[in-house]
């Protein structure tokens, strides 16, 4: 008895599906994936990192302003010379008062302002206290800004900076206002240029201003009490202010009463 035979086709057929079933394999992989820090991915690119740096940096601290002799108002600050690297400040109590407190400033670091150097120290001035407009006989002493150039005294020279004039003419006696001597108040003087000729001895009696004006206006030794109208501080101060004051400083003094020198 003779099977009978399937059609090729039959038998092909299942082969076929195979085939289909291992060719999709291949091509339903999952697609490649996108390279880190590819555009349009949003991963962190050379642009992301760059702002990121810039965020992270610290932001710079301000650079602080170059400090100011205190209490000292802006009409006083402008009339001190730009040149001026040594300012010695003498502040009145009130207008009418002839006691003071002195302090030597130095500015050798423009990037650091004016800085203390020596001071504060006790200090007298006129016996009626400060005026704008000193004449002589009023008892005042002037207020204003004055370059300090030369020096002199009784006693040899203690090592000044300025110009020194060591003269017998600055001996002196008698009493002062309150009956205390004033012997010794010239052994140690440094001229305040109100009404006098520069680069002289402080002796010299030439007035630019005339007579009226009065002058002879010095720093001196302190006798323990009010002046005719100069500023006096205690003589181990006086020497040290004769050793500090540099003429290539160009020093100059503020005086006046604090409400004077705050405007």
């Amino acid at each position: 008895m003779s099977v009978p035979r399937r059609p090729p086709a039959l038998l092909a057929a299942p082969l076929l599906v195979l085939a289909l079933l291992l060719t999709g394999c291949a091509s339903g992989a999952a697609p490649a994936k996108t390279p880190v820090g590819a555009p349009g991915q949003g991963a962190a690119g050379p642009q992301s990192d760059a702002a990121s740096a810039l965020r992270a940096s610290p932001t710079a601290a301000p650079v602080p302003s170059p400090a100011e002799i205190p209490d000292l108002g802006p009409e006083t600050l402008a009339r001190i010379p730009a040149e001026a690297r040594q300012v010695f400040v003498v502040t009145g109590e009130e207008a009418d008062s002839n006691r003071s407190s002195a302090v030597l400033y130095s500015r050798e670091d423009p990037v650091k302002g004016w800085q203390p150097l020596a001071g504060p120290w006790p200090a007298h001035n006129g016996m009626e206290g400060w005026t704008d407009h000193h004449v002589a006989g009023d008892l005042r002493s002037p207020t204003g800004v004055y370059p300090l150039t030369d020096a002199g005294g009784r006693l040899p020279d203690p090592g000044a900076l300025l110009p020194y004039d060591e003269h017998p003419r600055f001996a002196v006696d008698g009493e002062g206002f309150f009956g205390e001597p004033l012997e010794g108040s010239f052994d140690y003087v440094v001229a305040i240029n109100y009404n006098r000729t520069e680069g002289v001895s402080p002796l010299d009696r030439t007035r630019p201003l005339g007579l009226e004006r009065g002058g002879g206006i010095w720093i001196h030794v302190d006798h323990g009490g009010p002046t005719q109208g100069c500023v006096s501080i205690p003589e181990e101060h006086m020497e040290e202010l004769l050793r500090t004051l540099d003429p290539v400083m160009n020093p100059v003094i503020v005086m006046g009463d604090a409400q004077t020198l705050g405007r």
